[in-house]
């Protein structure tokens, strides 16, 4: 029976946000992967050891590939909460990365403070992954 906990959803749900972004993004693999990297570093939401190019970005973004470096998810998230197309999550797998992402980009002092600040059209289909996001990351902390 696979394994169906929080977390090894978000691990299913990561490519499905690189490829949103991949989709979304108005420029080649390339350049893509160099905005994502470069984000990240700006923004402080990882520290990519080396721009991956648009191959790589493109690996990352199919669900069974390589182990996918956190901060480009992050900066998935990051990038795809400010775009004017309002992408959302297209499956509870994606939500649930997509929830995690969000808490780790930020510091809330309460599930409703990472509620009320999503953008206005990601509260509803976030709701449910981030109230598990929160559970899983509160757990985490007793350790």
């Amino acid at each position: 029976m696979p394994q169906d906990d929080f977390y090894t959803k978000v691990r299913r749900g990561l490519p499905a946000l690189l490829r949103q972004w991949l989709s979304l993004g108005r420029a080649d693999g390339d350049q893509l992967a160099l905005i994502l990297a470069e984000t990240a570093r700006v923004a402080k939401l990882g520290t990519p050891e080396s721009t991956p190019n648009g191959a790589t970005l493109r690996q990352w973004s199919v669900e069974k590939s390589a182990e996918i470096p956190l901060w480009a998810p992050r900066t998935a998230v990051f990038l795809l909460n400010q775009m004017p197309a309002r992408p959302a999550p297209q499956s509870e797998q994606e939500a649930c990365a997509w929830a995690y992402c969000w808490l780790r980009n930020r510091d809330f002092v309460s599930l409703n403070d990472a509620h009320a600040a999503l953008p206005e059209h990601l509260k509803a289909p976030l709701e449910q992954a981030l109230e598990a996001a929160w559970q899983d990351q509160q757990g985490l902390r007793l350790v």
